[in-house]
């Protein structure tokens, strides 16, 4: 199995002088779990590198397994230093992509060209796009075969508008998840603020929250397990 990681590059919150990124909990629970599945794991960003990590996902509130698993793990540590730029990435070497969230997404892969051809061709080739919290924010722009927007008719999740309004962001944000999915034809659901909920709908497989995040991957996981031994 190979795996695309798709993290952020932004890391700045709109104008307040505040910093953002990746959420560390929705990158270090997906990576271990396809490392624990011997996945082969790529990760990129649009500008390659390291990208930037939200602050405040690094603070000792925010840890989880994962993440103080992360924290011991040099080898995963260099390997997210050194991103492959999106540009360079041909989706047809992989046979899923997984984008962790964090605000960071919402301003630079919403609008990326590159991440957006990238969705297309998964998504077209019937590959897994896996998303969550922010990260479905991505699909903003993305269509399917027929031209309409991918999530359209598609049961999706992602981070909730009372969600965002709790960690005091909604006037921040050039969008709220919630509202873009379902302003693009998406059958949203949601589950209570901050639970775990995981939404599949063909290849599409989204989540709502960082809790959500291991379910998503362990989602994607069996999707292409199922495949492979179909």
């Amino acid at each position: 199995m190979k795996i695309l990681m798709v993290l952020t590059s932004h890391d700045q919150l709109g104008d307040t002088g505040k910093k953002t990124g990746f959420w560390l909990e929705e990158f270090a629970a997906p990576y271990y779990a396809f490392v624990d599945a011997n996945a082969e794991i790529t990760l990129s960003s649009p500008k390659g590198g390291q990208p930037p990590l939200d602050p405040k996902s690094d603070e000792p509130d925010a840890q989880t397994e994962a993440t103080r698993r992360f924290s011991k793990d040099s080898e995963a540590q260099a390997a997210l230093a050194d991103t492959v730029p999106l540009s360079g990435i041909d989706p047809y070497d992989f046979d899923a992509v997984f984008y962790p969230g964090g605000h960071g997404p919402l301003w630079d892969l919403a609008e990326d060209k590159d991440s957006k051809t990238l969705i297309e061709a998964f998504y077209a080739a019937n590959k897994p796009v896996a998303a969550v919290c922010h990260a479905p924010g991505v699909l903003k722009n993305v269509n399917a075969p027929d031209g309409h927007p991918v999530v359209k008719g598609k049961n999706v999740t992602g981070f909730t508008n009372s969600e965002e309004e709790a960690v005091g962001l909604t006037q921040v944000v050039p969008f709220l998840v919630e509202d873009m999915l379902r302003a693009k034809g998406g059958n949203y659901s949601k589950a209570a603020d901050w639970a775990s909920y995981v939404v599949e709908d063909g290849h599409l497989i989204t989540g709502q929250n960082p809790a959500s995040s291991e379910a998503v991957a362990q989602a994607l996981l069996k999707r292409l397990q199922q495949e492979q031994s179909a």
